[in-house]
């Protein structure tokens, strides 16, 4: 599927509908010209509300959506009959979508399960009919109330991709080429910074039939916190990753030192993101005997697991998928 039918930011204007007026009405029949308030309610407005859909996994069929109005609520009548209600948009969004307000940035809600409904603006109520109104001094009230407004914002929806692990790395770390192995996805390759310019999903098989979904993000440079690279738009991917894979290939300058500017950058953009569990996979690795991996081993950090891996030779995936699974069910 092309690069750019993968949308995780939309911005849409949004109105719910405005409750109906209440109806100035008398019951008026042949044999009772002279009958008391009969004016009915107003309808209430119509809700814009979101909705989780498991089937979508971008923002894409929202992307020329610019306006979105619910239908107002119908006036009362006569005989205490109360108007219609109106009807209710639902805007369906992948599960991992936030919804903000883009005047303030406040959050509104979030959805996480698949039919879950949040509503986002609510419809006006709608005006009491003049049946209300009438009291023992005024039994023939010639007015009623009209319908609330609706409630009307800029509404920016946000994906972030649920996954089990999210692949973390700098540009040509290889995660790419690892989910296109132990999935069956087929991210874009290549050897150049930013292949990768939309995060990829891909089911990894595990033993007795199960498996976790491995997200690859597009890749960090250092800087990525304020913006640079790709920078913001797919650090908040990383936010909903039950694991962080941390990726970094072998013929690095100083593969700590790597593995450190990754971790700052993911600790200035959310300090909660290092509560995560995190593993440190060193790509690449067939160039590597194994004396040469033990003196390696002796230079890493010592607070994590840390795995040898090759996507090419396949050496060390089974151990990462055990390992994975492992802290996945710890």
């Amino acid at each position: 599927m092309a690069t750019s039918n993968f949308i995780d930011y939309i911005k849409i204007y949004c109105k719910s509908g405005d409750g109906g007026s209440g109806s100035v009405h008398f019951r008026r029949e042949k044999y009772l010209p002279k009958g008391g308030p009969d004016g009915g309610d107003g309808g209430k407005g119509g809700d814009i509300i979101m909705k989780g859909n498991s089937n979508l996994w971008t923002l894409l069929h929202l992307r020329y959506t610019r306006h979105l109005r619910a239908e107002n609520g119908g006036s009362g009548g006569g005989m205490r009959s109360t108007g219609s209600d109106g009807k209710n948009i639902i805007i369906e969004v992948p599960l991992g979508t936030i919804a903000k307000d883009f005047e303030t940035g406040a959050f509104i809600n979030e959805i996480t399960e698949h039919g879950q409904e949040v509503v986002l603006l609510k419809g006006g109520r709608g005006g009491m009919g003049n049946d209300h109104f009438k009291t023992a001094t005024n039994q023939t009230p010639k007015y009623a109330q009209t319908g609330e407004e609706g409630l009307e914002a800029q509404i920016i929806f946000e994906l972030k991709i649920l996954a089990d692990v999210g692949l973390v790395g700098f540009p040509n770390a290889g995660k790419s080429t690892l989910l296109s192995v132990v999935s069956a996805a087929k991210p874009e390759i290549a050897n150049y910074p930013f292949t990768t310019l939309r995060p990829n999903l891909g089911i990894v098989s595990y033993r007795d039939n199960q498996s976790f979904v491995m997200a690859d993000i597009p890749g960090i440079i250092e800087g990525a916190a304020e913006g640079k690279g790709l920078g913001l738009r797919f650090l908040r991917h990383i936010e909903r990753n039950s694991i962080l894979l941390f990726m970094v290939p072998i013929d690095s300058d100083d593969i700590t030192a790597e593995y450190k500017i990754l971790l700052r950058e993911l600790q200035k953009y959310n300090p909660e993101l290092l509560d995560k569990n995190r593993i440190l996979a060193i790509t690449k690795s067939d160039m590597l005997d194994d004396e040469l991996i033990e003196e390696v081993k002796q230079q890493l950090p010592d607070d994590l697991p840390v795995v040898f891996i090759s996507s090419v030779t396949g050496k060390g995936l089974q151990s990462l998928k055990d390992i994975i699974w492992k802290e996945l069910t710890a």
